[in-house]
């Protein structure tokens, strides 16, 4: 989709291209008649006024082939800001699909049936039956407990970390997720965990993230608080 808009986009740009077309050739009008297939005229708007080689179409009148152009031109100019923002859009929604990969890779059963009912909410898998839709228990958290005893928590899909984060976790527990990678919510449950717990909780982050099996991994944290979806 992305690689389509992009060809779009190149096409958009040439918006320039066929306002300087249409104004050429309502300057030539005289010059041009119906049935040419070319029209061959002076870019004024060109220091070098060097000649420009407009392509027509015969069946049409020097008028409405520079018309052809003026809406050609508005056309595209209208469209660069609606598939730039496409883009945008494709962009979001394959970093939330990566993020479910990463998601599946380190799933335990339970966790798949509320991966599942995410992406049916989201319209992406349609519903096996046309029963009412029956209300997931609320999420089962992986819970861990650090050297020196401070229990840490640990979402393992995206229903699982709205609940710690909105229901679970303090405004002043300390929240960890690896920097610009898909991976876990982790909590640690304490506003002052020592240095060892924060680093069992950034390995735990780092362990249930895309960037697992690397040697080095970068890991965001704050307190709560600061996190907004």
């Amino acid at each position: 989709k992305i690689k389509k808009l992009q060809e779009s986009l190149t096409e958009s740009e040439k918006a320039d291209t066929f306002k300087l077309y249409g104004e050429l050739l309502t300057a030539n009008l005289y010059a041009i008649k119906r049935g040419d297939k070319v029209a061959i005229v002076e870019n004024y708007y060109s220091p070098d006024n060097e000649k420009v080689s407009i392509p027509l179409n015969p069946q049409k009148t020097p008028s409405e082939n520079a018309q052809t152009y003026f809406n050609k031109y508005q056309k595209a100019k209208n469209s660069v800001s609606f598939i730039n923002n496409e883009i945008k859009k494709a962009r979001v929604e394959i970093s939330y699909f990566e993020s479910l990969l990463q998601q599946l890779e380190s799933a335990a059963p339970k966790d798949l049936l509320e991966i599942r009912e995410e992406l049916t909410e989201e319209g992406y898998l349609k519903r096996k039956n046309h029963h009412k839709k029956q209300k997931l228990t609320k999420p089962v958290i992986d819970r861990y407990v650090s050297t020196d005893g401070t229990e840490i928590l640990v979402g393992k899909n995206n229903k699982q970390n709205d609940y710690i984060i909105n229901k679970v976790a303090s405004r002043r527990d300390i929240w960890l997720h690896t920097k610009d990678i898909p991976g876990s919510h982790v909590i640690i449950r304490s506003n002052n965990p020592s240095e060892k717990t924060i680093l069992e909780a950034a390995n735990l982050a780092a362990y249930y993230s895309k960037a697992k099996n690397s040697s080095s991994v970068p890991v965001d944290y704050t307190e709560v608080r600061n996190v907004k979806k």
